[in-house]
């Protein structure tokens, strides 16, 4: 079953980061195939005063304006000439919050996977953003979907123990200054799939600070 509208519009995106995790992303081939696997990492992204978002300062170009459609929609946008990022946008519209999907544990369509990965081994095929997106055939196309639809969506997958999911600070946000050490970055502990650059500090997932904006 598909997530619900709801759980896309929950008013802290550092929730529904954590939340996420082990939901099932699908992402249908044009054979009529399912390709999916479970979510094992996840960053959460809090525009407009998150200064690592895309959105950061209310920024409104072509490129980050579907960061302000309503929560259940893709967010995808290429980078370094080279790589899709998926991100889910939450939250209700005009308020730009969202979350990279980072890392996958292959379940459906592994061998069309791997021949979109030039055949590399079940280990390497999702265990990066830019990964999962050429495993799963996500590209520009899909920005702006809606994750309620039949083009790109998630489902319930498998329960998730607090327990098993760890956090720390998100990666390659260098410049986002007092923003850097905050740790919206979760993964599942001891999981394969999550990718290899892994954060310093590591905090029980009860110890995460709320995503809403300092009062």
């Amino acid at each position: 079953m598909k997530l619900t509208r709801a759980f896309y519009t929950r008013a802290d995106v550092v929730t529904v980061a954590r939340r996420l995790l082990g939901r099932l992303l699908v992402a249908p081939a044009r054979d009529g195939r399912r390709v999916s696997g479970i979510i094992v990492e996840t960053e959460a992204y809090q525009g407009p005063e998150d200064r690592a978002s895309h959105a950061y300062g209310g920024r409104r170009t072509r490129r980050t304006e579907t960061m302000y459609a309503r929560g259940g929609t893709a967010y995808v946008y290429f980078v370094y000439g080279m790589y899709h990022q998926f991100n889910v946008v939450t939250s209700v519209a005009d308020v730009p919050h969202a979350v990279l999907v980072r890392a996958l544990e292959p379940i459906e369509g592994i061998d069309l996977m791997r021949r979109r990965r030039g055949g590399m081994g079940p280990g390497e095929l999702t265990s990066g953003p830019g990964k999962l997106c050429i495993a799963l055939g996500i590209d520009r196309r899909l920005d702006g979907a809606d994750l309620l639809g039949d083009r790109i969506w998630l489902e319930a997958g498998r329960r998730v123990r607090p327990a098993d999911i760890a956090t720390g600070p998100r990666v390659g946000i260098d410049y986002a200054e007092d923003w850097v050490a905050r740790p919206w970055r979760f993964w599942l502990r001891d999981n394969p799939f999550v990718s290899r650059a892994r954060p310093p500090l590591v905090r029980p997932a009860g110890a995460i600070r709320s995503g809403r904006a300092p009062t």
